[in-house]
C-alpha cells in the first residue's frame, strides 16, 4: 500500500502493517472526539511516525497513486477532522 504524507511524500508499506496503523487511528479519532488537543496532537505524531518507520520511502520523483493520505504533523484537529471518514483516517 503506497501512503501519502502531506507536505512530507509517500511511503510504500506491506498491508501487514495495516493493524498497527488502525490501532493508532482509532486513538486519534477517540482523542478528536473528546477533544484533547494534546492526546492528538501525539497520537498523530506517532501515526506518521509508524507510517515512517514500518515504510520505505519512494523518490521524490515517483507519483504513484496513494490508498491512504495522511495529513501533516503540523495539522489542526479541525483540518484531520475534514480529512476522517466514518472509519476514521485509516479505512478498515
Amino acid at each position: 500500500m503506497i501512503v501519502r504524507i502531506m507536505g512530507e511524500g509517500q511511503w510504500k508499506l506491506a498491508d501487514s502493517h495495516l493493524a498497527e496503523l488502525n490501532g493508532l487511528d482509532d486513538e486519534l479519532l477517540a482523542e478528536m472526539e473528546s477533544g484533547d488537543q494534546e492526546g492528538f496532537r501525539g497520537t498523530l505524531g506517532g501515526l506518521l511516525d509508524a507510517v515512517r518507520r514500518l515504510g520505505e520511502p519512494l523518490p521524490d520523483d515517483a507519483l504513484e497513486p496513494s490508498e491512504l493520505i495522511l495529513p501533516a504533523p503540523d495539522a489542526s484537529l479541525d483540518e484531520v477532522r475534514a480529512m476522517l471518514s466514518d472509519d476514521g483516517l485509516i479505512p478498515g
